[in-house]
């Protein structure tokens, strides 16, 4: 785990080598990855530009969107014909009619629907708190919080994840989240996808790019395996093996590595495309 790990985009000879000798398997997160992070979570949208660049990446290799988001609303925003892996991977979807919901994570709906009431009821008190229900998750946005009020918004989603036991918590950007307790993540989530789509060969190379403290479980899921990429502007601890500042570093690396993997695809002939 380090903080000092290069750029991406310093690093294209080095990344250009592996792709030569590999098929590429391309994971992204959403909010801070494909979109810049905004105060309002229902205002992050993709623009038509990073729109044609992702699908323009899927015309040459698989690619999945790997999201906190539920698995329908983060499906409408990118609006692309690619994998979804929606509520932090508990919920895939894809093209061929892929599906794959946690059989188990259905079973903790009621006391995510006894927990969101509570939720919403305690943070109703604290101005620019905010609750959202996905499928398999409750989120507690406290972006627009007070700093001295922070506190108070821990302490709600603590006593309603104390009061239900087949919950665990969950940490992102200004927001905190309740799931259910099950040993699954986007981590599990890409490595089954990798499966399912006959990926999980030692001649593919999975990429996965993302912001979030979430997208640390697929850092360390491929971190023998794959390239991780963290979006970042500031040092963390990370097991990315890469970082890229922000939003306009991810189109220049994704616009970069589509152009390698166009130009991998016309050196072997031979070979089917990915």
């Amino acid at each position: 785990m380090s903080t000092l790990i290069p750029n991406a985009l310093d690093r294209m000879p080095e990344i250009a080598a592996w792709l030569r000798a590999s098929r590429a398997a391309v994971f992204l997160d959403y909010d801070g990855t494909l979109t810049p992070i905004v105060d309002r979570p229902e205002e992050a949208r993709m623009d038509d530009a990073m729109r044609a660049l992702v699908a323009r990446l899927a015309a040459l290799c698989p690619v999945a969107i790997v999201s906190g988001r539920d698995l329908a609303d983060v499906r409408a925003r990118v609006a692309l014909d690619v994998f979804y892996a929606g509520s932090h991977g508990f919920d895939i979807a894809g093209p061929g009619g892929l599906r794959h919901a946690h059989a188990a994570a259905d079973a903790a709906a009621p006391e995510l629907d006894a927990a969101e009431r509570e939720l919403r009821e305690a943070l109703g008190r604290i101005g620019g708190a905010s609750v959202e229900r996905k499928r398999f998750s409750i989120a507690a946005h406290y972006r627009l919080v007070r700093k001295m009020e922070v506190p108070a918004v821990e302490r709600a989603v603590n006593a309603v994840r104390m009061r239900h036991a087949r919950l665990r918590r969950g940490r992102g950007k200004k927001v905190i989240e309740l799931l259910p307790d099950l040993d699954w993540d986007k981590g599990a989530a890409v490595l089954w996808l990798l499966n399912a789509l006959d990926l999980d060969d030692p001649d593919v190379l999975p990429i996965y790019v993302g912001d979030d403290l979430t997208d640390e479980r697929a850092f360390r899921a491929l971190a023998q395996r794959g390239l991780g990429i963290v979006v970042r502007d500031k040092p963390r601890p990370t097991l990315a093996r890469y970082r890229l500042r922000d939003t306009v570093e991810v189109r220049g690396f994704l616009a970069t590595l589509a152009g390698l993997l166009a130009q991998a695809g016309r050196a072997r002939p031979g070979q089917a495309a990915p």
